[in-house]
C-alpha cells in the first residue's frame, strides 16, 4: 500500500494504492480539496488504517457473483472435502446465481434473500434442497460479515418452506439377503464380496472402495476407515480423501466369516499380481478393486447392484440401502442406537435416532406382538 500527495489548482490531493484482499486486484481511492498537505495527509492515514482493517471493503461495489467465486477458491479450495467444494459451487451456479445476476453484494437485504428462498420453493425444490442452498449462502455470507464487507448476515432469521419428508429407508429384508448374495455370486465374484462386505459392516460405498489391505487387521480382526474414494477423481492423487465426517473416522469389528473371505480373496488377488505383474496396480494396495488392481468404477457398482435385483425380483433400491441393511439387522439383533451410530460413523446420536426410528418401533412392536402371544399362553393355560 503506498500512499502520494500533490498539489492540483491550489488545493492538496491525496492517491492510495491498494490491493483488494479479496478480488486481488490494484486499486486506487483519492481525495482533493484539501487546503494544507497536513490535512491531506491526516485523511490520508485514517483512510488507510479503514483499507488495512478492511472497512473500506464494506462500500465496494463488488458483485455477489465476483464475491461468491473469491469465496469459493479464497475460503473452500482445498480446505474442506472435494464433495462439498463442488455441492457449493453446484448451489451458486445453478440456484444463486441465476436468480441474483449482477446484484451488488451489500445489496442483498433479509427482505431480498427471503424472496430468493420461497422463489426457491415455488420452483418446486424440497425443502431439503433449499436447506442446502441455504447453507451455502449463510456459510457464505458470514464470511462477508467477518470481513466487514457487509454490516449483517441477511441469510440469519430466514425462513425455508416446505414440508419435511418423512424419511423412508430402503433396505433389503433379512429374509431376502440370502437371495440376493446368491445372485449376486453368480452375475460376479467381486460385486459380491463388496455387497456382502457393505451388508456385513454398513460402510458407505466410497470407504469400502478406498480400503487398502494396510486398514485391515486379520489378527484383531478389525477394519480401520480414514479415507474414501472419490470415483469422480481427475488424477491419481486425488482419489482418496477425508469421510464425510470427523466421527466417520473409525475402526470397526468384522466377523469371522468376513474375515475368512478376505483371506481367500487376498490369495485370489495374489494370483492375478503374479499374473499380471507390472500390469497390476500395486500402488494402490486395494481391497476391492478390478483384476488390474485398479478403483472399481461407480457405473460398474451402480449397474451391477441393480441388475442383481432385477433378477432377484427385489424392488430397485440404491446401493446406500446395504448400509441400512446393516443398521436393520444389529437392531433386529438387539443393537442399541449408541452402538449403531458409532459403528457407522454418524455426526450424533440424533441422526442415527431419526433415521432409523420407525424401524425400531416396527421391531418394538414386533416384541411386544411376541410377548403378547406368549403372556396369552401362559395365561390360557392357567385356566385350564
Amino acid at each position: 500500500m503506498g500512499i502520494s500527495y500533490r498539489k492540483h489548482n491550489g488545493a492538496w490531493e491525496y492517491r492510495i494504492k491498494y490491493q483488494d484482499p479479496i478480488t486481488k486486484k490494484y486499486k486506487e481511492k483519492s481525495k482533493r480539496g484539501f487546503k494544507t498537505k497536513p490535512e491531506a495527509r491526516f485523511e490520508a492515514q485514517e483512510v488507510e488504517k479503514q483499507l488495512l482493517n478492511n472497512f473500506e471493503l464494506a462500500s465496494q461495489n463488488i458483485s455477489l457473483k465476483e464475491y461468491l467465486f473469491s469465496w469459493l477458491k479464497e475460503y473452500k479450495e482445498g480446505v474442506v472435502r472435494k464433495n462439498t467444494y463442488d455441492l457449493h459451487k453446484r448451489n451458486i451456479e445453478k440456484q444463486i446465481l441465476p436468480y441474483f445476476k449482477e446484484v451488488e453484494l451489500k445489496s442483498i437485504k433479509p427482505t431480498i434473500y427471503q424472496k430468493f428462498l420461497n422463489h426457491l420453493h415455488d420452483q418446486e425444490y424440497s425443502k431439503r434442497t433449499i436447506e442446502i442452498v441455504h447453507g451455502t449462502m449463510h456459510n457464505a455470507m458470514e464470511k462477508a460479515l467477518h470481513l466487514n464487507m457487509i454490516d449483517r448476515n441477511p441469510t440469519i432469521g430466514a425462513v425455508i418452506k416446505g414440508k419435511e419428508k418423512e424419511r423412508k429407508v430402503k433396505f433389503i429384508d433379512s429374509t431376502e439377503i440370502p437371495l440376493f448374495l446368491k445372485t449376486a455370486y453368480k452375475y460376479g465374484y467381486i460385486y459380491w464380496l463388496f455387497f456382502s462386505f457393505m451388508i456385513d459392516t454398513g460402510m458407505r460405498k466410497g470407504e469400502v472402495a478406498a480400503l487398502q489391505w494396510s486398514d485391515i487387521n486379520f489378527k484383531e480382526k478389525t477394519a480401520k476407515i480414514t479415507k474414501t474414494l472419490d470415483f469422480q477423481a481427475d488424477s491419481d492423487d486425488e482419489l482418496f480423501g477425508d469421510p464425510k465426517t470427523f466421527r466417520s473416522k473409525r475402526t470397526i469389528t468384522l466377523t469371522k466369516n468376513t474375515i475368512n473371505q478376505l483371506k481367500e480373496h487376498l490369495k485370489w488377488q495374489n494370483t492375478n499380481k503374479q499374473n499380471l505383474n507390472d500390469i497390476y496396480r500395486h500402488d494402490l494396495n486395494l481391497v476391492f478393486c478390478r483384476d488390474d488392481g485398479y478403483i472399481m468404477p461407480k457405473s460398474s457398482l451402480f449397474n451391477a447392484f441393480r441388475r442383481i435385483l432385477k433378477q432377484t425380483g427385489i424392488p430397485n433400491l440404491p446401493i446406500h440401502s446395504l448400509r441400512h441393511t446393516h443398521a436393520v439387522l444389529l437392531l433386529e439383533a438387539g443393537s442399541d442406537m449408541k452402538y449403531i451410530q458409532e459403528r457407522l460413523g454418524h455426526g450424533s446420536y440424533q441422526i442415527t435416532a431419526d433415521v432409523y426410528s420407525h424401524i425400531s418401533k416396527r421391531l418394538d412392536e414386533k416384541s411386544m406382538e411376541k410377548y403378547e402371544s406368549y403372556f396369552n399362553q401362559i395365561t390360557s393355560s392357567n385356566d385350564d
